[in-house]
Parts: C-alpha cells; sequence; structure tokens
C-alpha cells in the first residue's frame, strides 16, 4: 500500500488548510486511518484517527479545529484544518492501521505512512 499525503503549506495565524492522503488501494474503509504530526524535537503525535466504522479520536489540541473525512470511492481521507495556530507548525503524515489495532493514538499502530507534509504557521 502507498499512501501520498499532500496540502500542506504556510498559512498565518487563524487560516486554514486542507491535507489530503491517497491510497493505492481500496482500503479506507477497511482499516484505521490515522493523521501524525511531528514538530521539530517533539514526538510524533496523533492528531485524528478514524475507524473503518466511522467512528473518531481527535487529539484536545485540536477539538473544534480539525475534522477528518473520508471518501471511500476515492481512495483519499481529508483533514480539514481551521483556526490554525503556531503549535500546528509541523510534518503531517497519514498512516493506514491493517491490524485494527485498539490503540488508536499509538504510531506504532500503523503498518503504512505517506511521506509527510509540511504544515508552517505563523503569527
Amino acid at each position: 500500500v502507498q499512501l501520498q499525503a499532500s496540502g500542506g503549506g504556510s498559512v498565518q495565524v487563524g487560516g486554514s488548510l486542507r491535507l489530503s492522503c491517497a491510497a493505492s488501494e481500496r482500503i479506507f474503509g477497511r482499516y484505521t486511518v490515522g493523521w501524525f504530526r511531528q514538530a521539530p524535537g517533539k514526538e510524533r503525535e496523533l492528531v485524528v484517527g478514524i475507524r473503518w466504522s466511522g467512528s473518531t479520536h481527535y487529539a484536545d489540541s485540536v477539538k473544534g479545529r480539525f475534522t477528518i473525512s473520508k471518501d471511500n470511492a476515492k481512495n483519499t481521507v481529508h483533514l480539514q484544518m481551521n483556526s490554525l495556530k503556531p503549535e500546528d507548525t509541523a510534518v503531517y503524515y497519514c498512516a493506514v492501521d491493517i491490524q485494527r489495532s485498539v490503540a488508536i493514538s499509538s504510531a506504532t499502530s500503523y503498518d503504512f505512512w505517506g511521506q509527510g507534509t509540511l504544515v508552517t504557521v505563523s503569527s
């Protein structure tokens, strides 16, 4: 499985970006998909995960600002990011967990990763 993340860029505080993750196979309807991010000097952290059932788990820091959505027919997952803050600056990765692990927040649960897309929020 290959994942291609796109949509990153530079925005000012309060701005919006929409990230996309395209898969080479139809997998998003069957497995857990996660968006992670990693800022310089920090560990990779879950932003949001969505299970095959559609249930979601958002990090507290992005609740109410970020929204994940899936387009199973197009093999694409989107991450709409609004009201961006400087602390949202990071490389964002999409990932897929084909083991259907319980630990949705753990990066080690995920088997396939996209290449990352950089989001920079400036004040």
